[in-house]
Parts: structure tokens; C-alpha cells; sequence
């Protein structure tokens, strides 16, 4: 060894460091890839992705070859030190070296190496992936044998490699992906595929017009009082029954009304001619299979019944996609017009608007886990019908019930007050 140069020893050295933080870095590199972003650039041919991700499917293996390399480097570059110590410094030299080599590889092999690989994996892992590819066949028998010995004695204590699975996410994990694509995906966007995901917690109760609400046409009134029903009605579906809403006997869709205009007068057996059956919908529904079973009937338009048959409401494919995309109709039965904000910063609210409308619009958090609208969510924490002028706390929020009819509160004041005292009610009258 005396006769080896002391400039070949240090070139040797120092390329043992670079080959240490190459190691280093695609260790840190291939492990920080995101995975989906490689998956798309595989599927678009790219050879470095290609190969990454064939790495990746046995990170065992891949760890395995880095760590065999990493390892086996590090010796070779300790020896060579011991060697320079010797002959720069005798004894001394000896105890110098690997305190000199330990500072001089943490910094330049692991912390900084590591630090780029975790900032810009790709820029590191991509390149990096064809030389790997290349190490794995030629040192394919020592990493097996390596993996072979280590992987079975994981097993012995319950870790089986091979289950690894790192493919699934969970929606709330893909909800957290969406809301920090940032500028990748437009703030709009965002929302749309948030409200997406949401549709499996919402149900066809929560968006579903109360039976009170519905506009039907009643075969037992006059033919000129459902001429003047149609004229002015702005939906295009309407139940009809007979005596009441629970007898809805069909669908007639207004567009099929001028096939029958060729008449001299329109009559209800006219109208009969042209209605269509009609699809029942369980209460509970989710929207998200809602909105297949309407994909799968060809059907837009629902009615909602309970576990006894009693009619609860109606339910349009159009609701369910103005809960992704947001309100896009001009009816003036929209949550917008039920809610009017007062100069003390109450909020004047008609009582039969949905819960979760009116958080939605004002960003507040009333309970609707229970009653779906205003006016239940009070009578449940009354258990009276109240008088005007009641006023009650429900969780962070003071209701001041200003109108009320002999079976429903009709109108409230809502404002958000500060403390968390449990609900009362503040004043009955």
C-alpha cells in the first residue's frame, strides 16, 4: 500500500463519496415519488417511469440493491481513509480517520444528497432508475439472498412484504389530494369534485322538496284550473293524483303537452294519454347510488316514499347535480330568497329552508344530523310549538322565532353568539 499515491487514494475517496451520496439520494428519491404522477408518466411511454415503477413494485428488493451498494462503498471508503491516516499521521491517524470520514460522509453523502432527493425526487429518482435497473441484474443473486434471509425472519415476527399495499386511498385522503392541488386545479374545480365525493354522506332526504312544497296537479279539480297550473308552473315534471298528494297515480312531463294541442280543447283524458308512470324512491338513499339508479331507468325525476309508502317528497336528477356544481336555476323557491340579512346582524330565515342550505350559504354549522329543515330542527329542541317571540340557543346560535302557524314556526332570527353554553331556551312567552 506504501507505494500507491497519496493523490490516487484521495481520487478514490472522493469518487467513493459520490458513488455513497448517489446511493443516498435514489434511496430517498425513489421512496418520495409520488406514485400516481409516475403512473401517468408510465401510461404515456416514458422509459425512466417505466423502470421506476417496475423497481418500486418490490421495494424490498430495490432497498436491498441500495443499501448492499451504500454499504459496501462505505467500507471500501473507511479502509481507504485508515490507509490515509496512516501514512499522513501514523497511530494518530488511525483514530482521526473514521471521525474525519463520518463528518465528511454525513455531509456530503447523506444530508445534502438526501435533502435534493426529497425536495425534487423526480429530477433524482428518474435518472437514477436506469442505473439501478442496470445494478439490480448484475447484483440480482446477493440482493435475493439478502431479501430471501430478511424477509423471512420479518415474517417470523408477522410482516409479510409481499401484502404491502400502498395502491388504495381513502376519500378522505383523496379529499385532502384535491383541496392542496393548489393552482393545479382551478378553485371551482375543487369544489365540483369535492361535492362529488360528498354525495355518498348526503342522502336523497337532504335535498328532496317536502311534500308541502310540491307542485301537483289534482285530477279533481276543473280542467281550466290545471290549464292554469301548467301555464305558469316553471318545472317541466309534475306529479298528478287524485283526492291527495298520496295518491300520485303518474309523471306528465310539460314538453309532451303540445302533442295533444292538435285537440280542440284539452281534457284530462288527454293529459292521462300522456302521462307516464311513476318511479318511487326510498327515503335514506344516497345520492351517489341515486344517481346511477336515475342513469339506469332513464328516469330525472323521483318520488320519495318511506318504509311505510308515505310520500315525503320529490327528487330531480337536477337537484342532485346542483349539489356539484352548485345552483343553476332560476326558481324563486331557491335558498337565496329564504334567508335576509338585518342591520343587527341577525338573519331573517324562512323556516322551511333545508339545513344544510342555509350552512352552506352563510358557512355556518347547525346541526343536520337530524331534522333536514329550520322548522324541525327547532320543534325538536322545543318539543311545543312555540309562540312568537320565543327565543331559544341551539349550540353556538341564538333563535329568536318571530312567526309560527298552528302546526310549524313559519319565520326565525338567527345570529352567532360567542359562548358554548349547552342549548335553552332563553324565553317561552
Amino acid at each position: 500500500m506504501d507505494e500507491i499515491p497519496l493523490t490516487f487514494l484521495f481520487g478514490t475517496l472522493l469518487i467513493l463519496i459520490i458513488f455513497s451520496a448517489f446511493f443516498s439520494s435514489s434511496e430517498t428519491a425513489m421512496i418520495a415519488l409520488n406514485r400516481y404522477r409516475l403512473r401517468h408518466h408510465a401510461k404515456e411511454g416514458e422509459k425512466s417511469a417505466i423502470i421506476s415503477e417496475r423497481l418500486l413494485k418490490r421495494p424490498d428488493r430495490l432497498i436491498g440493491l441500495i443499501l448492499l451498494g451504500n454499504n459496501l462503498v462505505n467500507f471500501f471508503a473507511a479502509s481507504i481513509a485508515t490507509i490515509i491516516g496512516i501514512r499522513l499521521l501514523g497511530d494518530l491517524g488511525i483514530a482521526l480517520a473514521p471521525i474525519i470520514l463520518v463528518l465528511v460522509f454525513l455531509i456530503f453523502a447523506e444530508v445534502m444528497p438526501k435533502t435534493i432527493a426529497a425536495i425534487h425526487p423526480e429530477k433524482i429518482a428518474l435518472p437514477a432508475s436506469f442505473i439501478l435497473n442496470i445494478l439490480m441484474k448484475i447484483a440480482y443473486p446477493a440482493v435475493w439472498l439478502i431479501n430471501a434471509i430478511s424477509n423471512q425472519l420479518l415474517y417470523l415476527i408477522g410482516i409479510n412484504v409481499r401484502e404491502h399495499n400502498d395502491e388504495n386511498i381513502s376519500s378522505e385522503e383523496l379529499r385532502t389530494i384535491v383541496r392542496e392541488a393548489g393552482i393545479l386545479i382551478p378553485q371551482r374545480h375543487q369544489r365540483m369534485l369535492i361535492n362529488i365525493l360528498e354525495l355518498e354522506n348526503v342522502t336523497v332526504n337532504d335535498i328532496m322538496v317536502p311534500r308541502n312544497e310540491v307542485t301537483a296537479i289534482d285530477l279533481d279539480k276543473s280542467i281550466d284550473d290545471i290549464i292554469e297550473l301548467i301555464s305558469h308552473c316553471q318545472h317541466t315534471r309534475l306529479p298528478v293524483y287524485k283526492s291527495n298528494i298520496e295518491n300520485i297515480i303518474g309523471i306528465i312531463h310539460i314538453r309532451r303537452i303540445p302533442r295533444i294541442m292538435n285537440e280542440k280543447e284539452i281534457t284530462k283524458e288527454s293529459l292521462l294519454s300522456i302521462m307516464m308512470d311513476c318511479y318511487f324512491v326510498p327515503t335514506g338513499t344516497p345520492l351517489h347510488v341515486q344517481m346511477v339508479n336515475f342513469q339506469r331507468r332513464k328516469r330525472r325525476f323521483g318520488v320519495v316514499v318511506d318504509e311505510y309508502g308515505v310520500i315525503q317528497g320529490v327528487v330531480t336528477l337536477e337537484d342532485i347535480l346542483e349539489e356539484i356544481v352548485g345552483e343553476f336555476t332560476t326558481d324563486i323557491q331557491t335558498h337565496n330568497h329564504d334567508i335576509q340579512h338585518q342591520d343587527d346582524g341577525y338573519y331573517l330565515i324562512d323556516c322551511s329552508a333545508n339545513i344544510r342550505e342555509i350552512n352552506r350559504e352563510l358557512g355556518w354549522n347547525l346541526p343536520s344530523e337530524g331534522p333536514k329543515t329550520l322548522n324541525g330542527l327547532l320543534l325538536e329542541n322545543l318539543e311545543y310549538i312555540p309562540k312568537s317571540g320565543t327565543t331559544l340557543k341551539i349550540d353556538n346560535y341564538q333563535v329568536e322565532v318571530t312567526q309560527v302557524s298552528e302546526s310549524s314556526v313559519k319565520m326565525a332570527r338567527i345570529k352567532i353568539v360567542d359562548d358554548n353554553i349547552e342549548n335553552e331556551i332563553i324565553n317561552d312567552n
